[in-house]
């Protein structure tokens, strides 16, 4: 007789079956509509294909397009069969790698002949026939020595290059596919007939591992889906995602500018778009004034001594930039982060565990070389201000502390318009510094505040870094995209390598607990994400001009200029648009500006002591009172008090 396994499913259920049963049998003697929709098995965490037989019991998901992982996999055998069929086109080339990401798949290529668009259609065209003769993914392990024999016959340098990669002792994977064999770790999809509709969308230029210094391969993006409907609804997320991208509205709307003859990745910030940074600034500055952080300002460079201490030297060198000469013998480093001078500033004197804990913020300058190949408008640049804290407790008053960010971190992205969140919390990794006990009680607090807070979250684990566990918050935008914002980050690294310490109530030297977080991120990368949410339309009170005066004729430019200075007066950004071009054209520069509201004045408005209120997107909303319209703008442009909510 078989022996048994119990699998115990997502909602608790246990179900016994003989070992060696495969995921797909699983499936079907579940239902077959499960079964058609399956992609992969998850046991205790390890994902396998479907045809694999199952050798354990222990917790089990049957996973679909509609979980995350399941979307990975589908689009990673989309890339594949992509792949096969550039191979079959193009035999000359060479494959590199080909992984699933956020929205689809790529796949890089070495072709001296770069890829056009009608490549695009053949390559398309090969990929249908491939997959009407349902392809399958047949997985085979061979030696180190075999594969390299293999991918050598074949010319395939970037596969040899992996392989070199692969440490020994561990297994050599291939999956085939036709006559198309990949290095790949799996799993995949059991046939290519589930990919009911895919669409290859641009070709770009990606250098090998991202160095610039390597070839330049061609890299085909693509996007595939198991309806054809989802195909069409994310071409259409496409098009408003382009309509939205912060880097066409931040020209259009004269916000920033990057100056290829400054440098790559440096934010010029034009006058409309430093408006709206210092209305995130006050907000964010009052903000933790409340919240009871202690405002510091630290140096841009600093010693390479202190860059030894931290580990920067040893483990981001590459991400910084060169060492100055200041003085005879002494180098100096343009910081990447601001961690050690706030480390600095504790240690500038013996602390008391009655003064923990202390919270030190900072919107603090930081420069990181990043490789020209992944620079994007300020989603990802070389110079930009970190939305930056520490925090330095007892272990007794973790709990709260991590309360308390998790909190105020929900609290004002939700005042910037942010009302769905990604939550994850990343444990552990193989590798760590610290004890074992301390991070166990971290990510313990970690955890307890995420549940305190009734929302969902995801574990990754071993996700975290090898100095501490995390908590990371995405927001979600008016699209469902995710962009990071939020770090919770516990530090145990640090903490040794600068000695921090405090004295206990028994006058005993004792480690405190010390927590990086940030809330919004960089203010470059959360200001695009602001542009991209609200498409430009920015609510009244970040709006960088809240309202425009448009006399319809000059003869009422006076009145127009009375009510600027009055509304001045209150705070509101306004403009006088008393230019000699016809009403018409004002308005509807306005318009394509996207301010907020205007105020149409003429010979009535003037004797009522009154406007005609217009606002952006709805239209005329008649002709109200200077009293009416002080009160509305005073009420619409004060930042929004979500504290506690």
């Amino acid at each position: 007789m078989a022996e048994k396994i119990t699998l115990v499913l997502p909602d608790g259920n246990r179900l016994e079956f003989d070992r060696g049963t495969t995921g797909m049998q699983i499936a079907e003697s579940i239902g077959t509509g499960l079964a058609r929709a399956a992609l992969a098995v998850e046991i205790d965490g390890t994902i396998q294909d479907l045809s694999a037989p199952i050798d354990n019991g222990g917790g089990f998901r049957i996973l679909t397009f509609n979980d995350d992982e399941g979307k990975q996999i589908f689009w990673h055998s989309s890339s594949h069969i992509m792949a096969e069929a550039v191979r079959e086109l193009y035999p000359d080339v060479k494959v590199a790698i080909g992984p699933a990401i956020e929205h689809g798949f790529y796949y890089d290529f070495d072709r001296e002949e770069p890829f056009t668009l009608e490549n695009l259609t053949a390559i398309e065209a090969k990929m249908k026939e491939l997959i009407r003769e349902g392809r399958v993914f047949d997985r085979c392990e061979i030696s180190r020595k075999k594969a390299i024999e293999r991918f050598g016959k074949e010319g395939e340098i970037y596969k040899i290059e992996l392989i070199g990669e692969i440490p020994p002792g561990e297994t050599v994977s291939l999956y085939t596919s036709g006559k198309f064999a990949d290095l790949c770790r799996g799993p995949h999809i059991p046939n290519a007939a589930a990919i009911k509709s895919f669409k290859l969308l641009s070709v770009a230029g990606a250098y090998w591992r991202g160095d610039e210094n390597n070839k330049m391969l061609q890299r085909i993006y693509g996007v595939s889906f198991p309806k054809k409907a989802m195909l069409s609804e994310f071409l259409e997320m496409l098009e408003q995602a382009k309509a939205r991208d912060h880097r066409k509205l931040g020209k259009e709307l004269d916000l920033f500018s990057i100056n290829e003859d400054i440098g790559p990745g440096l934010v010029l910030w034009h006058p409309k778009g430093a408006i709206i940074r210092e209305v995130i600034e006050d907000y964010w500055r009052k903000r933790h004034r409340e919240e009871g952080y202690m405002p510091v300002f630290t140096p841009l460079v600093g010693r390479a001594k202190l860059w030894e201490t931290s580990g920067h030297l040893g483990f981001y060198n590459e991400n910084m930039y060169p060492a100055m000469e200041f003085e005879e013998g002494s180098a100096y480093f343009v910081r990447p982060m601001n961690c050690p001078f706030h480390i600095a500033i504790y240690n500038s004197r013996l602390r008391s565990y009655r003064e923990l804990p202390i919270r030190y913020s900072e919107l603090g300058a930081d420069y990181r070389y990043e490789r020209s190949g992944v620079l994007h408008g300020l989603l990802r640049v070389r110079g930009f201000t970190m939305d930056d804290a520490h925090i330095f407790c007892t272990p007794d008053q973790i709990l709260d502390e991590i309360m308390k960010v998790y909190i105020f971190s929900l609290d004002i992205l939700r005042a910037f318009g942010f009302e769905e969140f990604g939550i994850y919390l990343s444990t552990r990794p193989e590798k760590y510094v610290g004890e074992k006990a301390l991070w166990d009680r971290a990510t313990e607090a970690l955890k307890t505040a995420l549940d305190k807070m009734g929302l969902p979250y995801k574990i990754d684990e071993g996700g975290g870094a090898f100095y501490g566990p995390k908590i990371d918050i995405k927001v979600k935008d008016a699209l469902g995209r995710e962009w990071q914002t939020t770090t919770i980050q516990f530090d145990f690294n640090e903490p040794e390598r600068f000695d921090i310490t405090y004295i206990d109530e028994d006058s005993h030297k004792k480690r405190p607990f010390m927590v990086h977080r940030a809330l919004l991120g960089s203010l470059e990368r959360f200001f695009a994400c602001l542009v991209e949410h609200y498409a430009g339309n920015f609510p009244m009170w970040l709006a960088p001009v809240q309202s425009v005066v448009i006399p319809v004729s000059e003869k009422y430019a006076d009145y127009g200029e009375e009510i600027v200075k009055m509304l001045f007066s209150r705070g509101i950004r306004i403009e006088l648009d008393n230019r000699p071009e016809t009403m018409g054209y004002r308005i509807r520069e306005a318009e394509t500006n996207k301010i907020p509201y205007m105020l149409i004045v003429g010979e009535r408005e003037r004797t009522a002591k009154s406007a005609s209120l217009r606002s952006h997107g709805e239209g005329d909303l008649g002709s109200i009172s200077l009293d009416e319209i002080i009160s509305r703008f005073e009420r619409e442009s004060r930042p929004p008090n979500r504290k506690n909510l």
